[in-house]
């Protein structure tokens, strides 16, 4: 697939929260940047499983109330996507808007890296 076929199924599995399901577009050893580590975590996480790992993470720890994607905007062998989340953090019970873009890039028709990008607050 092209980088910008990867990134239009990226956001179409997004848009109907199959977050989980897009992690076929990702090489084994992907790599995935946060702004910050999220807690007990790394910043970066390395290979598929990892990713896969922090994702759980979010899920076991987030209420997700609405959610909305916005993009792809490619640029070569990279693309952006928006992300808009309402969630609530379960440990805490704390509601939160939350916004950030993802860039992703592509290397042999996979996504190899991803980093993304927010305000950590303060």
């Amino acid at each position: 697939m092209t980088t910008l076929e990867i990134a239009n199924k990226l956001v179409a599995l997004c848009r109907e929260g199959k977050f989980e399901d897009a992690k076929s577009l990702y090489a084994d050893d992907a790599v995935s940047v946060e702004a910050g580590a999220p807690p007990g975590q790394q910043r970066e996480a390395v290979g598929l499983a990892a990713i896969e790992a922090k994702g759980k993470w979010w899920s076991d720890n987030h209420e997700v109330h609405s959610f909305k994607i916005t993009g792809p905007w490619p640029h070569d062998d990279r693309f952006i996507v928006g992300f808009d989340f309402d969630v609530t953090m379960k440990p805490t019970g704390q509601r939160f808007q939350m916004e950030e873009a993802g860039l992703y890039t592509v290397k042999d028709g996979a996504i190899v890296r991803e980093e993304f990008f927010y305000s950590m607050g303060g």
